[in-house]
C-alpha cells in the first residue's frame, strides 16, 4: 500500500510571476479601460437631432448570462442557449472550442478531448448539472440542444471541487419551459463525398404539478479516415556510423460509420414548504464501425546494403458504448434561510470493442491482429449540502461526498493470447465547508476548506494493487469593485488544486503496440505507485461591463505544480506481457515539478457601441498566451504535455435589418509547438486554423432554415514524435487530412 498526505500550502511561492506576463497585463488592460471610457464618453453627432424616448430596457438571455458573471464573487464565464444555439453546431465540443482559453485536442472537425489554458488531459474537471461525469463519458458526445448553459470557472471552489488544476466546466442540461413550444431541428451535412444526418427534439412537458423537459438526439454519421506515418530509425553501434537503419512510410485509409441515440429528461415536481425533487435520466447508445486498409513501404539498410518490402492489411473495428445513469436531486428549505439539498447518481456503462488486422502479404511487417476490449462500469454517488444565511452578508455552505465506481474488464490480445482481466474499482469521499460573504458595497470575499481521500484499487494477472491518496485544499476568492454600482471589478483567488492518476494510469492491463515494438511505438502500462499532482495557485482579473451589454477582460494566472505526473518511455527485460523479450514500455511516472502562467483576453460587444456609425455587429474575440516548464526536464520547449503557445477566437454576428437574414462566422487558431517529455523523447502538435461560417433564413418566428460551413479551408494536421537515446534514434511524423463539412439543417418550433 502506498499513502500520500499533502498539506502543505505556500501562498507567497504561488505569487511569483514573470516581468513579462506582468507587465504584458498592465499594458493591455491600461489600453482596454482607457479605450472603453472614451468611447463611453463620445456623445452623439452634432449632425443627428436628439429626440427624447423615453427609458426602455430591453434584456436577453445573454444580458442575464453576463449578469450572473458579473456578480459572482469567484470568477465564472456564464454561456446561455442564445450563444450556444448561434453558431448551428452539430457537437458541444465545437461550441467550447470557441470559448476563452479552451482548446481542443485531435484533428480538427474530428472532435476530441476539451483542455483548459492547454493543460493536458485530468487538469479540466468536467461537472454534468454540478455532479463529476461518469466514467467513459465525453462531454464532445453531447449536442448543443441537450444543454441548458454552460459554466466556466476558472479557479476552484470548495462546493465544485478541487480536482481542476486548470479550471472546471459544468454542463447544466435543458431546463423545461411549460410556456415554450418544441424545438425541432432535422439536418444533413456533406463531408469529402460522405453524408450524415442528425435529428434533435426538445420537446417542454406542459403536465400539470410537473415541470420538465426531454430532449431526444439521433444521430448517423459517415466520416473518411486518411493519414500517413512517415518513421525513420537508426541503431548506431559504434558511436561513428549507424549500424543499421530503416526509412517506413505507412499509408491508412478507412470509412467509419456512427450511429447513436442521447436521450434526457429533466423532471421537476414542487411540494410544499420549500420541498422539490428533480429526477434527471440519462441514456446513450453509440455503435461504430470502421473498414479500411493500410499499406506499408520499408526500406532497410544494413551495413551499407539497402533491401525494401511491403505488405498490405485489411482492418476492422467494431465498438459499442452504452450508458445509462440516473441523477437526482432533492431540495428542502428548513427555514427562510436555511436550504438542505441531497444528490444522488446511479450509473452503468458498458463498452465492446474489437479490432482485426488481417495481412494480405508474406513479409511479416504488419503484424496478424485480433484484438479485444469488454468492461463494464458501475457508479454511484451521494452527496449532502447545507445553505445558511448568516447575519452581516454570511452564506455557509457545507457539504459531504461520496462516489463510487467499480469496473470488471476483460482484454485478450493475439501477439500474447490472453491479457487476462481486471477487477477495480475507486471510492473517494470528501467533506467541505465554505462562507460566502458581502463586506460592503465594495467587497465581498468567498473563502473555503475541502477534505478528499481517494482509494484506487485493482486485481490482476499481477495481483493486487491499491493507491491511496488524501488532500486538503483552501481556497480564497475576492471581489473589488473601486466604486460602488461601478461597471469596472477586479478579481482575486489564492487556492490549492489537484490532480489524481485515474484508474487507467493506476491498474490498466498492458496494451501492445499493433506494429513492430519500438521508441515511437511501445506498449502502454499503468503505475500503482503514482502520487497525485498538487498545484497552488493564483488567479488575478479585472472586468469592465459595458452599459449597453458586452464586456472586457484580463486574466492572469499561475499554478506551481508537485509531482506532475507524465508518460516515459523505457525498455524492460522479460514484462510478465512478454515474457523473455525486451519490449519498449510507456508508462506514467512522477516526473518532479512544474509551473504553468499565463494572460487570457476577451472581450465581447457590438460594433456600434465603439464607433456609432458602425453596423451593429456583434464580435466575439479572445486570445489566450500559456507559458510551462517543467523543471527537471531539460530545455527547451520543456513545457507540459499538449500546452500551446497561444490560443485565439474572432468570431461576428449581424442580423439584417432589411431582410430575416443573420450571417456569422469564426476563426480558432492554434499554433503549432514542440514538447520535450524528457532528455530523450519529444513530441510536435502542428498548427490548427479553423474558420466556421453561416447563414440563417427565417421565414417565420417558427421555422427556419441554416447553411453552416465549418472547416473552410482545411488543411492538413500533423503530430510527431522521437526518441534519440541508448544507441537508438527515431522519429516519427503523421499527416492526417481533413475536410470541409457543409450542413444544412431545418429549424422548427411546433
Amino acid at each position: 500500500m502506498r499513502r500520500t498526505e499533502l498539506t502543505h500550502f505556500n501562498p507567497i511561492g504561488s505569487a511569483q510571476y514573470s516581468p513579462l506576463v506582468l507587465s504584458a497585463y498592465g499594458a493591455l488592460l491600461g489600453m482596454a479601460l482607457v479605450t472603453t471610457a472614451a468611447s463611453q464618453t463620445r456623445g452623439p453627432s452634432a449632425a443627428e437631432p436628439v429626440q427624447a424616448m423615453g427609458e426602455v430596457e430591453i434584456k436577453s438571455n445573454r444580458d442575464n448570462d453576463t449578469q450572473v458573471r458579473r456578480e459572482s464573487t469567484a470568477a465564472k464565464i456564464v454561456i446561455g442557449r442564445e450563444e450556444i444555439d448561434k453558431q448551428g453546431d452539430a457537437s458541444l465540443g465545437e461550441v467550447l472550442k470557441r470559448l476563452p482559453g479552451i482548446t481542443i485536442q485531435g484533428t480538427p472537425g474530428r472532435g476530441g478531448a476539451i483542455r483548459m489554458r492547454g493543460m493536458g488531459g485530468g487538469y479540466t474537471q468536467i461537472l454534468l448539472d454540478g455532479q463529476r461525469v461518469p466514467p467513459g463519458f465525453s462531454v464532445d458526445s453531447l449536442t448543443p440542444e441537450q444543454v441548458e448553459k454552460i459554466e466556466i470557472m476558472r479557479a476552484p471552489t470548495a462546493e465544485t471541487g478541487a480536482r481542476a488544476i486548470a479550471g472546471t466546466i459544468n454542463i447544466v442540461l435543458r431546463e423545461g419551459q411549460k410556456a415554450n413550444p418544441d424545438d425541432f431541428k432535422l439536418g444533413t451535412s456533406l463531408e469529402h463525398g460522405q453524408v450524415s444526418e442528425q435529428v434533435n427534439w426538445v420537446h417542454n412537458l406542459k403536465t400539470e404539478g410537473m415541470n420538465g423537459t426531454f430532449t431526444l438526439s439521433s444521430f448517423d454519421s459517415r466520416k473518411s479516415d486518411d493519414a500517413t506515418t512517415h518513421t525513420v530509425a537508426a541503431a548506431d553501434a559504434s558511436g561513428a556510423l549507424p549500424a543499421s537503419s530503416s526509412d517506413r512510410v505507412r499509408d491508412t485509409v478507412s470509412l467509419g460509420h456512427r450511429q447513436g441515440i442521447h436521450a434526457n429528461a429533466r423532471l421537476q415536481w414542487r411540494g410544499e414548504q420549500g420541498t422539490s425533487l428533480v429526477l434527471m435520466p440519462f441514456v446513450i447508445y453509440s455503435d461504430y464501425n470502421s473498414h479500411g486498409r493500410t499499406d506499408l513501404r520499408q526500406i532497410d539498410t544494413v551495413g551499407g546494403v539497402a533491401s525494401s518490402r511491403t505488405d498490405s492489411a485489411i482492418l476492422d473495428t467494431q465498438s459499442r458504448f452504452v450508458m445509462t445513469r440516473l441523477n437526482g436531486q432533492w431540495n428542502r428549505r428548513l427555514s427562510a434561510d436555511d436550504l438542505m439539498e441531497v444528490k444522488f447518481g446511479l450509473g452503468r456503462s458498458t463498452y465492446k470493442y474489437n479490432f482485426n488486422q488481417a495481412p494480405t502479404g508474406g513479409t511479416g511487417l504488419l503484424l496478424n491482429l485480433a484484438e479485444g476490449q469488454d468492461f463494464t462500469d458501475l457508479s454511484t454517488s451521494l452527496t449532502g449540502k447545507l445553505t445558511q444565511v448568516l447575519k452581516n452578508g454570511h452564506q455557509l455552505v457545507s457539504g459531504l461526498e461520496y462516489e463510487g465506481v467499480t469496473r470488471d474488464e476483460t482484454a485478450n490480445s493475439s501477439v500474447t493470447d490472453d491479457m487476462g482481466d481486471l477487477k477495480a474499482s475507486t471510492k473517494r469521499w470528501a467533506i467541505y465547508t465554505q462562507d460566502e460573504w458581502k463586506f460592503n458595497e465594495q467587497w465581498s470575499a468567498h473563502a473555503g476548506l475541502r477534505y478528499e481521500n481517494i482509494v484506487t484499487s485493482g486485481t490482476s494477472s499481477d495481483g493486487l494493487r491499491r493507491n491511496t491518496s488524501s488532500v486538503l485544499s483552501p481556497l480564497l476568492h475576492a471581489l473589488w469593485k473601486p466604486v460602488p454600482g461601478s461597471r469596472d471589478q477586479f478579481r482575486m483567488s489564492l487556492t490549492r488544486s489537484y490532480k489524481t492518476p485515474t484508474l487507467y494510469n493506476l491498474v490498466a492491463l498492458p496494451a501492445l503496440s499493433r506494429e513492430t515494438n519500438s521508441p515511437t511505438r511501445p506498449d502502454r502500462v499503468g503505475n500503482p505507485d503514482l502520487r497525485p499532482e498538487l498545484a497552488t495557485g493564483i488567479d488575478l482579473a479585472a472586468e469592465r461591463y459595458f452599459e449597453g451589454g458586452g464586456l472586457i477582460s484580463a486574466n492572469v494566472f499561475r499554478r506551481n505544480i508537485t509531482d506532475l505526473i507524465r508518460y516515459t518511455i523505457n525498455q524492460r527485460s522479460n514484462p510478465s506481457w512478454a515474457p523473455g523479450q525486451n519490449r519498449w514500455v510507456s508508462s506514467p511516472q512522477n516526473v518532479g515539478d512544474a509551473v504553468t502562467q499565463g494572460i487570457e483576453l476577451e472581450a465581447k460587444f457590438r460594433l456600434n457601441q465603439w464607433w456609432t456609425e458602425a453596423w451593429p455587429v456583434d464580435i466575439r474575440s479572445n486570445m489566450s498566451f500559456f507559458r510551462s516548464q517543467v523543471k527537471d526536464v531539460p530545455g527547451p520547449n520543456n513545457r507540459l504535455d499538449q500546452q500551446p503557445d497561444m490560443t485565439a477566437n474572432l468570431g461576428a454576428d449581424y442580423r439584417f435589418r432589411s431582410a430575416p437574414f443573420t450571417v456569422g462566422g469564426n476563426i480558432n487558431y492554434n499554433p503549432d509547438y514542440n514538447i520535450r517529455q524528457s532528455d530523450t523523447q519529444t513530441t510536435y502538435q502542428g498548427a490548427k486554423k479553423v474558420v466556421d461560417v453561416y447563414g440563417l433564413w427565417r421565414y417565420s418566428t417558427a421555422t427556419a432554415v441554416r447553411l453552416t460551413v465549418s472547416n473552410l479551408t482545411p488543411s492538413d494536421y500533423i503530430t510527431g514524435s522521437s526518441y534519440m537515446g541508448n544507441g537508438v534514434s527515431e522519429i516519427a511524423r503523421t499527416t492526417t487530412r481533413n475536410w470541409q463539412n457543409v450542413t444544412l439543417r431545418l429549424e422548427m418550433k411546433i
